[in-house]
Order: structure tokens, then sequence, then C-alpha cells
């Protein structure tokens, strides 16, 4: 490791260029440490109507927001939601480009995609090109299709909720939320 760098500029002339994910806590201002064994609080967002946030917050805890940003006292990480047909997967590229621009609403932090099988079985061929370029910019969890899930209440009334599937562990440990 070579100890005699100099600190690089950037254009402001006031310290290096940094891009960091995610809100930055103040130094005078520490986030708390979560509680060990706590599951993370997310915020669901849908790209689309029928995205599935209902569903995935009854299996993984959090926020149902719908189709709108967190309020408040939501919690800030957030978790965009999209089914794996053409007109879900062409709304999450001008979703990713709102957090991108600084549009998105102050203090929210973009978790990553998640993708909701629209049907059984493999994605075809210029549908899965598109998941490629998402997998490309930001982590993407994928959830099958799970015919359970469709006999479920619409209105997420649960009366007890469904099974969470054994493919998207990733999303399971995230969330910290599971079956």
């Amino acid at each position: 490791m070579r100890t005699d760098m100099r600190e690089q500029r950037g254009p402001s002339g006031r310290g290096p260029d940094i891009w960091l994910r995610g809100p930055v806590p103040l130094p005078d201002d520490p986030p708390p440490p979560p509680a060990s064994g706590t599951p993370r609080g997310f915020s669901w967002v849908g790209l689309h109507g029928g995205a599935g946030v209902t569903t995935l917050s009854a299996v993984y805890g959090g926020r149902d927001c719908g189709r709108d940003w967190p309020g408040p006292d939501d919690p800030r990480s957030v978790l965009l939601v999209a089914r794996t047909h053409a007109s879900g997967l062409a709304a999450v590229p001008g979703a990713l480009e709102l957090f991108r621009r600084g549009a998105a609403p102050r203090g929210l932090d973009l978790e990553g995609v998640v993708l909701v099988a629209d049907a059984p079985g493999r994605l075809p061929r210029p549908l899965a090109e598109r998941v490629r370029v998402i997998e490309s910019v930001i982590d993407v969890y994928r959830v099958p299709w799970l015919a359970d899930w469709r006999l479920g209440d619409p209105g997420g009334q649960w009366a007890e909720p469904p099974s969470t599937p054994r493919e998207p562990e990733a999303l399971a440990r995230l969330t910290g939320h599971g079956r």
C-alpha cells in the first residue's frame, strides 16, 4: 500500500468526489444500532398496479406503500416492486432514474428492485435480457410464480399469511422475515 499519495480533490476543490448509496448519517448523529434479531423495516413501493406490494409486505413484513412514496413515519429503506411482464420491467428504469437524479423524496434509501414473476416458467428471452440490464445497475431480488399466492385475498387481509417461497432466500435475509 502506498503511503505517499496525496488526497485527490473533486471539482469543488474541497474534498474528494465520493458517491455513496443511501443516506449518510452526520458524524454527531450516528444511527442507532439495529436490535439483534429485529427485522429491518422496509417500504414496498409498486411501480405499477398489481405489482405485488400487498402480498410481499404480508409475507416479508414492512410497509405497503402501494404506488406512493413512503410517508414521514414509514421506513426509509425502499424496495421497488414490479412484475416481470414487459410493462412491469419497462417501469423500472424510470424509477431508478428518479433516485439517480435525486428526484425521489429526500432521505429515502433505495435497497433494490423486487421482480415478481408474472407467470410460471422461464422468462422469454427479450424479458430476460431486460432483467439482466436492471441487474447490472442495482440489486435485484426475484420472486418466482407461486400458485398459492394467487389464491390469497387481494385486499391483503390474509387469514393466515402466505408461506415464504424458498427461492428468494436473499430477500428473506435482507428483510429478516420469512417462514
